[in-house]
């Protein structure tokens, strides 16, 4: 039984555009590399996408001063609270110059609780995730690969989408 998540994972892969996915979610025909992105915490130490390794991970680019992205982050956060563990975490990585303070005063204004802050004052993961616009969302499997993306903001709470996504956890 355990075997059957991946081959689902792979026919949902191998019929790429013909699966139906929410919100305009897209599928790679095969699992692409991600670059190693580098973070900063919270508590000012510092991370990369290697950290990860082994969960599937929703990386949102995103930044304080986009509104489309503040206006998603409450389904992030519910995202999280419904799917968050040892096999799935919604990584809202900001790329905000200011630092990890104004991702706190910004997630304590409306009510963030379930998200960790991850922050790239340089911007350098933009260009490394191969990002065109904010908010940019990428679906990662456990092995570090890139499955898919959506490209603007989306309701990462509806019950389709939580669906689809846990449909990638194993």
């Amino acid at each position: 039984m355990k075997n059957l998540k991946p081959a689902l994972i792979a026919w949902a892969l191998s019929v790429g555009a013909a699966f139906a996915t929410p919100q305009g979610f897209a599928l790679h025909d095969t699992p692409q590399p991600v670059a190693n992105v580098r973070y900063d915490k919270d508590d000012g130490s510092r991370g990369d996408m290697e950290d990860f390794r082994g969960k599937v991970i929703l990386v949102n680019v995103w930044a304080t001063w986009c509104v489309p992205c503040r206006e998603e982050m409450p389904t992030l956060d519910a995202l999280q609270a419904e799917l968050g563990g040892d096999d799935f975490e919604v990584v809202a990585l900001s790329i905000d110059r200011a630092g990890s303070q104004i991702v706190r005063r910004f997630y304590d204004e409306i009510g963030v609780t379930n998200l960790n802050i991850y922050v790239d004052q340089t911007m350098l993961s933009m260009t490394a995730l191969r990002t065109v616009g904010l908010p940019t969302t990428i679906l990662i499997d456990a092995q570090g690969r890139e499955l898919g993306r959506l490209v603007g903001p989306a309701e990462w709470d509806d019950p389709e989408m939580v669906s689809f996504l846990r449909s990638f956890i194993e």
